[in-house]
């Protein structure tokens, strides 16, 4: 039986959020979306998601700090994380990667099929990493 991955959509943004949701649904995901970072790391515990799409700037807690939590915790410490975030500063980005972020993504830089690619390279699905 083939299992679809799971994929665990961070984002604050409603449109934003619901364009990726049905294209990753398009792409044979299953997809749980929470908008902040407290409900993120509580689906992370239940969803058991294979990926996380992560907002940094988020309500409440933020990208970095849930990913800091992810990270130090057991049962999520191996989920992959990508960080898909406006922030295109390099500390940002440095510091995403300092806390084991599995990539990071600036949406002015991407667009959606992008993310789609990097999403199929870190679960294994594409032979080789994109182009960058």
């Amino acid at each position: 039986m083939d299992t679809k991955k799971k994929i665990l959509l961070v984002e604050d943004d409603v449109a934003l959020s619901a364009v990726y949701k049905s294209r990753m649904e398009l792409e044979g995901f299953e997809i749980r979306e929470v908008s902040n970072g407290e409900d993120a790391l509580s689906a992370a515990m239940d969803f058991k998601p294979d990926l996380i799409l992560l907002d940094a700037m988020m309500p409440k807690i933020s990208g970095f700090d849930v990913l800091d939590i992810l990270r130090n915790t057991p049962e999520t410490h191996d989920i992959r994380v990508i960080m898909l975030t406006a922030l295109s500063q390099p500390k940002d980005k440095e510091r995403a990667e300092a806390l084991g972020v599995n990539d990071y993504l600036v949406k002015s830089q991407v667009v959606i099929g992008d993310v789609v690619e990097r999403v199929k390279f870190h679960l294994g699905m594409l032979e080789q990493k994109p182009t960058e």
